[in-house]
């Protein structure tokens, strides 16, 4: 990474928004798991997509971002995303990326999945090809010791609010009959769509009445359609 500093990456961060967990299960799973999972007193993560230009510009690559989280900003958790992965389905690839997190003592929190199609699909073919979709990085998150996946939820443009929690009820259902035997938490971020409108999340959460079921707010910048303050507080 070079001369990227840790005043940089906050700034950088800022811009591009940091996203933090508010899902039920990371705090209330089977009581097994319960400890293992809950967020720690001033524990932070690093995203990868907060570094996304190093890595797009070849800088560094996903195996070495536990070297990365913790000699460049001594940071102890890591976020994956899923398009960032160089080789994602192979178990030489998966062993090695947990070696590296192992030696680095890192955690590897959870993986943010994008294209792989929308949560608020208008068909059952697509909705059903979603919840395939994503199957493989459940696998992954399970394997490399993750908590969750982060997921989308848009809906089709100026969809009727019901149909969209109808549609996405059912996906979400889908997934999470495949997570929970993983242990793993679908978290659904704000990417626009349904998914900006802090009331119909809310309701979603309410339809599905899933522990296994979360949100991860993405702390962009405010914009007419988006107010952070008012997303988190509902």
């Amino acid at each position: 990474m070079g001369n990227t500093s840790r005043r940089g990456f906050i700034a950088k961060s800022l811009a591009l928004g940091a996203a933090g967990v508010l899902a039920p299960s990371v705090f209330d799973l089977q009581p097994a798991k319960a400890d293992a999972l809950r967020i720690r007193k001033n524990g932070i993560s690093l995203a990868q997509w907060a570094l996304v230009d190093e890595v797009r510009q070849g800088k560094w690559k996903t195996l070495e971002f536990p070297k990365i989280a913790r000699e460049d900003f001594g940071i102890g958790g890591i976020e994956f995303v899923n398009t960032l992965f160089e080789s994602p389905t192979t178990m030489n690839y998966l062993n090695q990326l947990k070696r590296n997190a192992e030696n680095h003592g890192v955690t590897c929190v959870l993986i943010m999945c994008d294209a792989e199609g929308d949560a608020c699909a208008s068909t059952p073919e697509a909705r059903r090809q979603f919840e395939i979709n994503h199957r493989k990085w459940i696998d992954a998150a399970h394997y490399l010791g993750c908590h969750s996946i982060r997921i989308n939820c848009v809906g089709p443009k100026e969809v009727d609010k019901q149909e969209a929690l109808r549609w996405s009820a059912e996906t979400c259902r889908m997934l999470l009959e495949y997570s929970m035997q993983a242990g793993i938490s679908v978290l659904i971020e704000n990417h626009g769509g349904v998914s900006n409108d802090p009331d119909w999340m809310v309701a979603l959460m309410k339809e599905v009445d899933n522990r296994y079921l979360g949100i991860l707010p993405d702390w962009r910048q405010p914009g007419g359609e988006f107010d952070n303050v008012k997303y988190l507080e509902k």
